[in-house]
């Protein structure tokens, strides 16, 4: 199995950041990545249809022989990881509890911000793990829904961006934050203007985060690849083309094998 394919899945094209950090710090792994981009997205969705969709997924990617699962969306790992991990067999990984134990090394003063999606940001999970894991922190959560779109607009900077990050982060600014958590996967993207923005804030990107859990799991469980030619293939639920689009904007470069199915609606 170790040179099975890592499968990733995210609700759209946000999850891109987290499979080019794992091809960036592991390039000998083949990587599987499916976007549900038909059912995008998952944050205002309820927590029983976010676990329906997310076993769904975790199944498509078991049909690939996946060795090990990335729930590579905010929403989906709060709702659905514990689900997911509890039906399969195959190792699974979420975006949360990398970016929280993160942050949670790196915050010198315990005050730590949260940004996401208002799914994720109204589930509570970054900051009932963050305070598991360091009980004396204060942690400020706010959802910034505009981020998302900015990004798919290819909007990374300029005066919209800005102003909307300013009205955004002034609240966890003035609360004295040193470390803020980029709680969804399209943020990182934003990463050069957000620490403009935030100057003198430690930023967190949870893809990066997510991809040393990967890469560290992968090693306890002697399933590292020794394969010299690794592959990269890509599926979608909808339309091929705007996600090929969006795509090469996250990776930064073309997309290869990109395949529209349809998931299962009876997992």
């Amino acid at each position: 199995m170790s040179d099975a394919p890592i499968g990733i899945f995210d609700s759209g094209v946000g999850g891109l950041t987290v499979e080019r950090a794992i091809r960036r710090r592991l390039p000998a792994e083949s990587t599987v990545y499916l976007g549900d981009t038909a059912r995008v997205p998952y944050g205002p969705k309820s927590p029983e249809t976010v676990r329906r969709y997310a076993r769904e997924a975790a199944a498509f990617l078991l049909s690939c022989d996946v060795k090990l699962i990335v729930i590579a969306c905010n929403t989906a790992t709060a709702r659905a990881a514990d689900d997911v991990a509890a039906r399969v067999a195959t190792p699974v990984v979420g975006v949360i509890e990398p970016g929280s134990r993160e942050a949670v090394r790196r915050s010198r003063t315990g005050r730590i911000g949260v940004i996401g999606t208002r799914g994720t940001i109204e589930s509570g999970c970054y900051e009932r793990l963050i305070k598991e894991l360091r009980p004396e922190a204060m942690v400020v959560a706010t959802p910034c829904p505009l981020f998302v779109s900015l990004v798919e607009e290819g909007w990374l900077d300029g005066e919209v961006p800005r102003l909307t990050a300013r009205r955004y982060l002034e609240p966890l600014l003035q609360r004295d934050i040193d470390t803020l958590v980029l709680g969804c996967t399209h943020y990182p993207l934003l990463e050069p203007m957000l620490s403009d923005v935030a100057r003198g804030v430690e930023l967190i990107d949870s893809a990066e985060a997510t991809a040393a859990a990967v890469e560290g799991r992968l090693g306890e469980l002697g399933l590292r690849s020794t394969t010299d030619a690794p592959t990269s293939r890509y599926y979608v639920t909808d339309d091929t083309e705007r996600f090929r689009q969006v795509a090469e904007l996250f990776l930064g470069g073309r997309v290869g094998s990109l395949e529209r199915v349809s998931l299962s609606s009876s997992a």
